[in-house]
């Protein structure tokens, strides 16, 4: 019999793209609002829990870092492609807005996209500077990265020309987690994944305004930015729950599983967000030698499942012991492969820090040695 969801297509416009109430969400701009004016908690509003000790301070300085690196990445995202103080016009609620190619793209894979990148921009911005405030409270220090806000971002109209903590500009971008999740193997117990797709050295935002002529071409820009957010997503849910399994206060584990969930919620969208970028209507679509092909007309890996664009849920996978029953999870859940230093080797390997200082990855690979020293 048929499996009937082997053909199954997703509608890309299900939903009114500029509904009443869109713009609720805010600007990229409300993001860097909420870093810069965040209210530092007192010392003597810590609490009956007292201090943290050295193992979960090091836990929440690497989140803290990791997230400050997703909020940098997801605000030059949100200005160009999502919802808010950055349109190129005002429009009132209930009004049709005048949206850049960029936008335009992102909406053929979902109606609702720019909404959800401005949306996605602003929980991690929360999770930074939440962070900071509860390090602060516990009489941590903070993380500031702010001297390494040296890289040149795009400088396409919308984009705000600030200093940028990391490089959307020439990414290799891993989309085996398209794969692995599709998969009933798990990287834990030594299975890999072959690429769904080969994106290297592609933008995933346009740069200059002449990448917003090309139709074809800004759409590969968007469908690259996609599977670059489910890559992004997918690595901070099995952070935090490997993190969580290192806690050792109730409240910092209170933390990692809170702010973990969201992360694993923010996933879930992305890869729904990426598949549509593989099929009808939007694909096949062409640009510079690089083609998103339509993966239910052609998959290019067999089973046809590993790559089948309507499945969004995580494929039951093999889980604490093979003879166990298969059972769905978020994978990894080890620090080979997504602890915090696995975590950087990956962003770095991804082009998110091309052109950063020897400083600043010598920083990070210090707080990612000691995130993943501390144990329970």
């Amino acid at each position: 019999m048929e499996n009937p969801l082997s053909n199954t297509r997703r509608s890309v416009d299900r939903r009114s793209f500029m509904k009443s109430g869109l713009l609720a969400g805010g600007a990229a701009t409300m993001g860097a609002g909420l870093l810069a004016h965040a209210t530092s908690v007192r010392a003597e509003d810590r609490g009956q829990d007292g201090s943290l000790d050295a193992g979960d301070v090091a836990i929440l300085r690497f989140l803290t870092a990791a997230e400050l690196i997703e909020a940098d990445l997801w605000t030059q995202y949100a200005e160009l492609g999502g919802i808010g103080d950055n349109l190129p016009v005002e429009v009132d609620p209930g009004e049709t807005a005048t949206l850049n190619a960029y936008q335009t793209a992102l909406s053929q894979l979902d109606s609702d996209g720019p909404q959800y990148i401005t949306s996605n921009t602003l929980d991690e911005v929360s999770h930074a500077t939440f962070l900071n405030a509860y390090l602060e409270s516990k009489g941590a220090d903070p993380v500031n990265f702010d001297e390494f806000r040296i890289l040149q971002g795009s400088q396409a109209t919308g984009a705000d020309n600030i200093g940028r903590l990391t490089n959307l500009m020439h990414l290799n971008v891993d989309t085996s987690w398209f794969v692995r999740y599709r998969s009933a193997t798990n990287p834990d117990f030594g299975a890999t994944f072959p690429q769904a797709i080969k994106i290297t050295n592609r933008t995933a935002i346009p740069i200059t305004d002449a990448d917003f002529n090309n139709p074809n071409h800004i759409q590969v820009i968007a469908n690259t930015a996609a599977f670059h957010f489910g890559y992004i997503e997918q690595g901070g849910s099995s952070l935090y729950a490997i993190m969580s399994q290192k806690a050792k206060h109730r409240e910092v584990l209170q933390i990692t599983l809170g702010i973990g969930g969201d992360e694993i919620a923010h996933f879930l969208e992305w890869v729904d967000f990426a598949g549509n970028g593989v099929q009808a209507p939007v694909a096949p679509v062409s640009d510079s030698g690089l083609t998103f092909p339509d993966f239910f007309a052609n998959p290019p890996l067999q089973p046809a499942s590993l790559v089948q664009p309507s499945l969004i849920f995580p494929v039951p996978c093999e889980f604490i012991n093979p003879k166990l029953p298969h059972v769905s999870i978020i994978r990894p859940l080890t620090d080979q492969f997504g602890g915090a230093v696995a975590t950087i080797e990956s962003f770095t390997a991804d082009g998110l820090f091309l052109g950063q200082s020897k400083k600043f990855l010598a920083t990070l690979q210090k707080m990612a040695i000691d995130a993943d020293a501390a144990h329970r």
